[in-house]
């Protein structure tokens, strides 16, 4: 789980506004230039040498919040000179506020052959825009660049909504030396503050700043600054397995929690958790939607079920239904787009169209049922220690029956009743129920599961022919069923397999229980070869089918978890026929591997009977994450598994 702090500000009396901020622009040394590379980190491509930034309300006119950016970046190798191309976006705010761009200064320094230093100015004329709907994007180059200068930008950004204080993020991919980050925020705006990921703050002050905050009528605030920073910030590095990276990015974050006004008036942004749930069930793109079941699914349901009274037949009959009668248009959502009748009779919607639909059908039936709202893996953790809706962008339905919760997503019609999509594997989710509320754990019993068999027979010519079985199940039969199904037909399926296993052919493939999705899906395919070679000893590789060819995991160390969603259990037997000319030289070793804290483990056995080699492999994740300290063993069991299934067999011709 990511590292979520919740900061204490310690308030020192302070009478005077001056400060010492941040560095002065164009001091630029030359030790800075002759650096050739980064010594904590000799892969990187470039490195922040020094970064500030400050946010405050402005007094004056419209209470902006003002962002004020300044660093200086040196570029190291040649793929660092993009970091010269800067996009700086501008949104635009429901209460018709834009933000806007000032101020932008921007260089590169280097050195020229008399040794002198030299500034190539920004010309601002420079400076572009595109527009999109909801946002500006100011785009410039810094003229000049080359590998060994240092770049350097501050800008001004006025910004319209308050809702969010600018967030920091001191961490970024690529390495940063130092980053400060100071925020100035007025008594009569109250913010949750949150730092999160897994690096420690090299500052932590705060300090009050007397009637600082003005805004005209005779009224003032005091106002706190608070000044944060790291040093020798490493970079980002995204491995496989995880979720997005800003779950795990060391950042500063403020959500609004409550307005002052001077008239007395407070204006409460953040709630809690039960005045958000009953505003749930009364909005109309939500909670007013479950009761529209007879409506949009009446007649259809009552026809279906006819006269079926098993509670868990029922919700599978009502499943499947709901889930073939849409067309999901492919957006997420907790709340209805235009109604849920309204996507009824129009056979298409959103994730809330769908998942309210099935939650209100199951509730028309008599069953119990309600919804969950949750955050996609790629949209980030939620906050639990207070209610922010912003935060969810999906919903899917929670099933109660005979004491057995199943957790159900209509959208896709390739998942199983009882299945998630793995998109929802997340973390927890919040049960918005009828009377009750609860958080609810978005956990799967379906795993990556596999099992293959190979057998295999090679003659005196150096000839193989043979067959593989694959059952797949859980989401390994639901990964394989969409990558069927994206082919035209069978056909070209078996000519993507034929490509991938290069030297084999692929003949008679056949595919069992494709549409019944309730059941493991099964292929089977015949191999066969000409000779690989004429040579006396041949090399021979059997993990050819489902080969692992490079560890996932390849940083020295990794401050994040290891998040593979759901456990893996992966076996494949594979049994090889040797002709009496044919000589088997060598086998892998046997290996036995476990995991700590009984987090898995990777069994291979390799034996030769009688000229049949018979070798079986198991690799078994028991849990879907693992801690940062656990990660060294992972790193060691998939180095160790992928050198074995590169390692060759070794037959010779007698």
């Amino acid at each position: 789980m990511r590292k979520l702090i919740f900061l204490s500000v310690l308030v020192l009396p302070m009478l005077s506004l001056a400060q010492n901020h941040g560095f002065p622009f164009g001091k630029v040394t030359v030790s800075e230039l002759n650096m050739k590379v980064y010594e904590k980190d000799t892969t990187a491509e470039a490195v922040i040498l020094d970064e500030f930034g400050e946010a405050f309300i402005d007094s004056d006119g419209a209470h902006n919040l003002i962002f004020e950016h300044h660093y200086k970046i040196k570029i190291l190798k040649k793929g660092g000179l993009d970091r010269a191309n800067f996009s700086i976006p501008l949104f635009r705010y429901s209460n018709s506020g834009l933000d806007i761009l000032r101020e932008v200064k921007a260089s590169s320094f280097f050195v020229e052959g008399d040794g002198q230093i030299k500034e190539s100015k920004l010309d601002n004329k420079n400076i572009y825009t595109e527009h999109y709907e909801n946002a500006d994007v100011k785009k410039f180059a810094v003229p000049n660049v080359s590998v060994g200068c240092i770049v350097e930008i501050s800008y001004r950004l006025e910004k319209g909504n308050l809702f969010n204080f600018k967030k920091w993020d001191f961490q970024s991919d690529i390495p940063k030396i130092r980053s400060e980050y100071w925020a100035l925020i007025p008594a009569n705006y109250v913010y949750n503050i949150s730092l999160k990921g897994f690096l420690k703050l090299s500052k932590n002050e705060s300090e009050l700043l007397k009637n600082c905050f003005q805004p005209g009528g005779g009224n003032q605030a005091d106002c706190t600054r608070m000044k944060f920073a790291m040093e020798n910030i490493p970079a980002f590095i995204e491995e496989e397995y995880t979720t997005t990276s800003k779950n795990y990015l060391s950042s500063i974050n403020f959500e609004l929690s409550e307005v002052k006004y001077f008239s007395g008036v407070i204006d409460k942004i953040t709630k809690e958790w039960k005045d958000v749930e009953e505003e749930l069930r009364k909005e109309q793109r939500f909670g007013l939607q479950l009761k529209r079941g007879k409506e949009i699914v009446g007649e259809s349901v009552e026809r279906l079920l006819n006269g079926e009274t098993d509670p868990l037949n029922k919700a599978k009959i009502i499943y499947e239904f709901i889930v073939n009668h849409y067309t999901w248009n492919g957006e997420y959502s907790k709340y209805c787009e235009n109604g849920i009748k309204k996507a009824f009779d129009g056979k298409t919607g959103n994730v809330g169209d769908i998942n309210l639909s099935l939650i209100a059908a199951f509730r028309y039936a008599g069953l119990s049922a309600d919804p969950v709202i949750l955050s996609t893996r790629d949209n980030g953790y939620i906050t639990e220690l207070y209610p922010v809706l912003s935060d969810f962008n999906y919903v899917i339905a929670r099933l109660n029956v005979n004491d057995k919760i199943y957790l159900l997503d209509a959208t896709d019609p390739l998942l199983p009743f009882g299945m998630i999509p793995f998109r929802c594997l997340n973390g927890k989710g919040r049960m918005i129920g009828d009377r009750q509320t609860a958080w609810e754990e978005i956990g799967t019993a379906d795993k990556f599961a596999k099992l293959s068999y190979v057998r295999l027979k090679l003659d005196d010519g150096g000839n193989w022919t043979g067959s593989v079985q694959n059952t797949y199940m859980g989401y390994e039969a639901y990964t394989k069923r969409k990558e069927i199904l994206a082919s035209d037909d069978l056909k070209e399926y078996e000519k993507k397999l034929d490509d991938k296993l290069n030297d084999f052919e692929v003949s008679k493939l056949e595919v069992k229980n494709l549409e019944n999705i309730d059941e493991p899906l099964v292929e089977t395919f015949e191999l066969s070869t000409d000779g690989l070679t004429s040579a006396p000893s041949m090399l021979f590789n059997p993990f050819f089918v489902h080969k692992r060819d490079a560890n996932p995991f390849k940083t020295s160390e990794r401050l994040y978890p290891v998040d593979f969603g759901a456990a893996t259990d992966d076996r494949t037997t594979i049994s090889i026929e040797v002709p009496e000319a044919v000589r088997v030289v060598n086998l892998p070793d046997r290996m036995a591997l476990g995991l700590p804290n009984n987090g898995g483990k990777y069994i291979f056995d390799a034996r030769n009977v009688n000229n049949m080699i018979m070798i079986s492999s198991w690799l078994m994740i028991s849990k879907p994450v693992f801690s940062s300290e656990e990660y060294h063993y992972l790193k060691e069991l998939f180095s160790r598994i992928v050198q074995l299934q590169n390692t060759d067999i070794i037959f010779r011709k007698s």
